[in-house]
């Protein structure tokens, strides 16, 4: 069951290792036509600083053609573009996704119809990778 928060977050749960479910939403956004920009390790980065942090990846991917409306709509919007995707290790060694929902990109910044319309397509987008990525 997801768990929604008042702040637009979703998370759910995914079977596997915090890279084995990177791997596959990474294959599930490449496959869908977008862009895999980045992934940020948080985990790798921490123990730079001698700190520790349980297995920790942002994936960042985009369609320009997606983002560019949103961001015609309100140029405020390009600071939640793009995609996210925060795949991470919890305390009982449970692999989760998080991901902001289209709903709340649309209320921060106060997009229009078709704005809000992009942004809930957006999600849907999102939600398909994270499923896909949460099939072993």
């Amino acid at each position: 069951m997801p768990s929604e928060t008042a702040s637009g977050l979703v998370t759910l749960p995914a079977p596997g290792t915090v890279d084995a479910v990177v791997d596959r939403l990474r294959a599930a956004a490449t496959e869908a036509g977008h862009h895999v920009l980045a992934v940020i390790d948080h985990q790798a980065n921490a123990e730079k600083v001698d700190m520790t942090l349980r297995p920790t990846r942002l994936v960042l991917f985009g369609r320009p053609a997606v983002g560019t409306r949103l961001m015609q709509d309100r140029r405020t919007s390009g600071i939640d573009l793009p995609s996210k995707v925060l795949v991470w290790q919890d305390e009982h060694g449970e692999t989760q996704l998080t991901y902001s929902t289209g709903a709340w990109l649309a209320n921060r910044h106060g997009l229009k119809t078709s704005g809000r319309e992009n942004a809930l397509r957006l999600e849907s987008a999102v939600r398909e990778f994270v499923a896909q990525a949460r099939r072993p």
